[in-house]
Formats: C-alpha cells, structure tokens, sequence
C-alpha cells in the first residue's frame, strides 16, 4: 500500500509517474521514461514555482548514455538497411537474394537495438525512497520484470526483432508451397508486427500515463510516436505480403515493398531523434 501523500499514474497495473510530498514540505516526480532515458526525477522545493532535476551518479549517467547510444545506432542502421532492402525489391530486377541478405544484416542491427533498449531498462536508475534522489544497482544484463511497463515495453521489442529473425532466416528458402511460404515466412512477420505494435502501444502509455496525449513539445513523445506509425506501416506490409493459396501470389507486392520502406525510414529517423534524447 502507498502513502498517503504519494499520487501514482499509469496504465491499469502499471505506474509510470509517482509524485510524492519531501520531508522539506517540497515534491518530487518520477517518470520512468525521464529516469530511464535521461537519469533524472524532478524536484520542486517548498515555495518555489518551478522543478529542477536531479540526476543520477555520473557513472550510472554514463551507462545509460551509452546504451542509448547503441540502440539509437542500430535502429537507424537497421532502419535503413530495411528500406534499402524494400527499395531493391520495389525499383530493381536484382535476385530476391540480395534483398533478403540487406533485410538479414538489418535485422541484426533491430535485435541488437532492441536489447540494448531492454538492457536500459534493467539498468534504470530506480526511486527507491521518499528522498527525492534516484539509486542505482549493479549492472546486469538480463531480469525479469513484468510489473515495469518500460521493461515490458522493451522487452516485447526486443521479443519482435527476434521472431523477425525467423522470418528473416526463412525468406532464403527457396521453392517453398504457398502454405510452407504462409507459415514460415509471413507468420513470423505478422507475429514479430504484431509484437512490434504491442510494445509501441506499451511506449505510448508509459509516456502518456495511461491516458490519450499529444506532447508536441516532448522528444520522447515524437520517438514513441514515430515508432509506433513505423510498426503500422510494418502491419499493413505484413498483410499485403500474404499469399494467396488459390493464385499463389501476395496480396499486393506493392504495397508490401512500400510498407516496409516508410515503415522502416520511421524507425530510421525515431534512431535518429532517440541519439539526443540521453542524459
């Protein structure tokens, strides 16, 4: 049970801002996408009318700006090398080989960008007190958290990349029936979307607190946002490359190709943004 004079947010179990009253009569919030992206929580001293924030020690500072350099590196890369991929399939008469070998080494650079998210997120400088400071633990590489809605969040990501892997293996084989196409091709991809679009929705509540937001001004705003009309693009391009069994052909190529193209630039430029959002 919290006190009292604790107020928590978020979406259903999940708390993503806790305010809380300081011993010197001042307040203090804790959001975890602040905490786990930029080390800080803010404090408000009694009487004052703005917050400043308090960060974490200069080594956990170091740790998280390192880690979020990594996952913005890779999903740009990544992100890239999608699009280039779903250009060569679009726009040239190159073999589905080299398409699939460009979607291969991005999706090496999506599993990687997913788990150094999800290792951001188990390194988290933590409130741990009604002090209004941040404590951070020794580092580790892997926990299980479910009750943490940042830790679910990246953790179903990185869950996506992983199952995109498979798909990503898959689309080498060659001389596949539409059903052997159908289940070890497309249904990794929708499954890997569908994850991808469960943790954006994850992301969005995290940063909106479990109530419909626009923050035209907050970065971590436009990144979720950004990454999230990504994973539609992704979905919509997973549908459209079904095959049918009575044809044996996809649904639309087209839309296939541009769907993972625009998806992928999204998760390009969300890359891009997220390098500026660190401590």
């Amino acid at each position: 049970m919290r006190n009292s004079e604790e107020c928590a947010e978020g979406a259903g179990p999940f708390i993503s801002r806790l305010t809380w009253r300081l011993e010197d009569g001042g307040t203090a919030v804790w959001e975890s996408r602040a905490a786990r992206k930029r080390g800080t929580l803010a404090v408000r001293p009694a009487g004052a009318t703005e917050s400043s924030a308090r960060r974490a020690g200069a080594a956990a500072l170091d740790r998280l700006r390192r880690l979020n350099g990594v996952a913005a590196v890779s999903f740009t890369i990544g992100g890239t090398l999608f699009a280039l991929g779903a250009a060569l399939a679009q726009f040239t008469a190159e073999r589905p080989t080299t398409s699939a070998t460009v979607y291969f080494i991005g999706g090496v650079f999506f599993t990687l960008g997913g788990y150094a998210s999800l290792v951001q997120a188990i390194n988290a400088p933590r409130r741990e007190s009604t002090a209004g400071a941040l404590t951070t633990h020794h580092f580790r590489w892997w926990s299980y958290e479910p009750g943490r809605i940042d830790w679910l969040s990246t953790f179903v990501l990185f869950a996506g990349t992983l199952v995109f892997g498979v798909n990503l293996l898959d689309s080498f084989l060659r001389g596949l029936t539409t059903q052997q196409l159908n289940r070890l091709v497309w249904t990794p991809d929708i499954i890997g979307c569908l994850l991808f679009l469960i943790s954006g929705q994850l992301a969005i509540a995290e940063i909106c607190h479990g109530r419909p937001c626009v923050h035209r001004r907050s970065l971590g705003w436009w990144i979720v946002a950004v990454n999230q009309l990504g994973s539609v693009l992704f979905m919509v391009s997973a549908v459209a490359a079904f095959t049918r069994p009575e044809t044996g052909s996809q649904i639309s190529v087209g839309v296939a190709n541009w769907g993972t193209l625009t998806g992928a630039l999204c998760f390009a430029v969300a890359g891009v943004l997220q390098a500026f959002e660190r401590p």
